[in-house]
């Protein structure tokens, strides 16, 4: 079954830094773009960063004994994907919010995800799962 894209469109204070991180470390293509936003291509789905300065307050919600960033977002990659762009952001010396590693081991729902900031300070989670019937398991 072939899933619908999504949309999603997220603040950033520097549009340079967007395209060095989410074209350059990230590997996403860029589209269509303007001095206050850029299109890009995550995995099949149309992301754009938009020019706005101003944050608002974090907030972390205890998940599996790590504080998660709440909003974020990200996506569910196979498992060698998710090593490959773990090895990736260790080597630019990315800071991680929650470093990368098997949450919920065992049980319903095991997966594999970290938790970082883009340049703009967006929250991002990649996860992997060896079974991806657990993606919404209960």
């Amino acid at each position: 079954m072939e899933l619908p894209r999504f949309h999603l469109a997220v603040p950033v204070d520097d549009l340079d830094a967007a395209r060095h991180f989410y074209g350059e470390l990230i590997g996403c293509a860029q589209g269509r773009s303007s001095d206050r936003w850029i299109d890009w291509n995550l995995h099949g789905h149309q992301f754009v960063t938009h020019l706005a300065p101003a944050r608002t307050e974090r907030v972390h919600n205890p998940v599996d004994g790590h504080d998660v960033p709440v909003p974020h977002f990200g996506l569910i990659l196979t498992v060698p994907e998710f090593h490959k762009l773990a090895d990736r952001f260790r080597e630019a010396d990315t800071a991680f919010v929650i470093e990368p590693y098997l949450r919920f081991e065992g049980l319903p729902g095991e997966q594999w995800t970290m938790f970082l900031l883009d340049p703009a300070g967006n929250a991002l989670e990649f996860k992997a799962f060896a079974d991806d019937s657990q993606v919404f398991a209960v």
